[in-house]
C-alpha cells in the first residue's frame, strides 16, 4: 500500500523539515522508497565556494539512501522570502501544474511521498496572489499533517489552520507538536488542542542536537493512519 500526505504548518519555522526528515527517515527504517518533495524552496546559502539551500541538505543529511536530487524540488529560489516574492526577485513564475505533475510522478515511483508546505497555509504562489500553498493541497488532494507550536498563542494559531483546511474539505492525519519543554502552559496547550481537535498527534521535545531523526517518532495513532491512508 503506497501513502502520500502534506506536512503543513501553523507558521514559517515551525518545524516543517525537520518533521519531514524524520518521518522520512522513520519510514526508511521500515523498509519503504520515501521521497520528500518540497515544491518550492528559497533561501541559498553560500559559504566561500559551496552553495546549498539548507532544507534539501537536511533530507540528505537524514536520508539513509542518497536521495534524486530531481525529485526532491520543482523550484528553488535564492532570496528567503515567500514563494510569490522570491520567484518574482529571480524572474521566474511557479506554476502549480508543473508541482501537481511532479507529484504524481513521484506517487507512481515511490512508497511514501511526503510534500513539505512553506510558510504558513496562506503563503500566495503567484504574484497576482490569486493562488495559495492551501490551494494547491486542496488540488493534490492528499492528506496533511499539521505541524503547531506548543508555546504562548498556539491554541488559536491551530484551530485557524485546521478551520481553513476543514473549509476546502482537506483531510487531516494528525497533528505534530513540536519544539516541546515540558512546561505546564505547555502541557495544558497540548491538552486543550488534543480535546478540542480529537486528532490523532505526536510531540517532538526541543532538540538541543539533531542526530538520528527516526527515533523520535514512535508507533502511535497518527503514524498508524499515516500508514494506512
Amino acid at each position: 500500500m503506497t501513502q502520500h500526505f502534506w506536512v503543513v504548518g501553523t507558521d514559517t519555522d515551525v518545524g516543517k523539515t525537520l518533521v519531514t526528515a524524520a518521518m522520512m527517515e522513520f519510514f526508511q527504517r521500515k523498509g519503504e522508497n520515501v521521497i520528500p518533495y518540497k515544491p518550492v524552496q528559497s533561501g541559498i546559502v553560500i559559504e566561500g565556494s559551496k552553495s546549498y539551500y539548507p532544507d534539501t541538505a537536511f533530507y540528505q543529511a537524514h536520508s539513509n539512501t542518497r536521495l534524486v536530487e530531481e525529485h526532491v524540488n520543482s523550484y528553488s529560489f535564492k532570496e528567503p522570502a515567500s514563494p510569490h516574492y522570491a520567484a518574482f526577485l529571480d524572474g521566474a513564475m511557479i506554476s502549480k501544474d508543473v508541482i501537481l505533475n511532479h507529484i504524481n510522478h513521484l506517487k507512481m515511483q515511490y512508497d511514501y511521498v511526503i510534500c513539505e508546505g512553506a510558510g504558513g497555509l496562506f503563503v500566495p504562489l503567484d504574484e497576482q496572489l490569486n493562488y495559495c500553498f492551501i490551494d494547491l493541497i486542496q488540488e493534490s488532494q492528499l492528506p496533511v499533517v499539521l505541524v503547531t507550536r506548543t508555546t504562548l498563542g498556539t491554541i488559536n494559531h491551530t484551530l485557524l489552520s485546521l478551520e481553513a483546511l476543514k473549509n476546502r474539505d482537506i483531510a487531516v492525519a494528525g497533528i505534530v507538536f513540536n519544539g516541546f519543554h515540558g512546561t505546564h502552559l505547555e502541557i495544558n496547550n497540548v491538552r486543550a488542542i488534543q480535546q478540542l481537535t480529537s486528532l490523532p498527534s505526536l510531540t517532538i521535545p526541543k532538540l538541543s542536537h539533531v542526530a538520528s531523526l527516526g527515533g523520535i517518532l514512535l508507533d502511535g495513532p497518527l503514524i498508524e493512519r499515516l500508514m494506512k491512508q
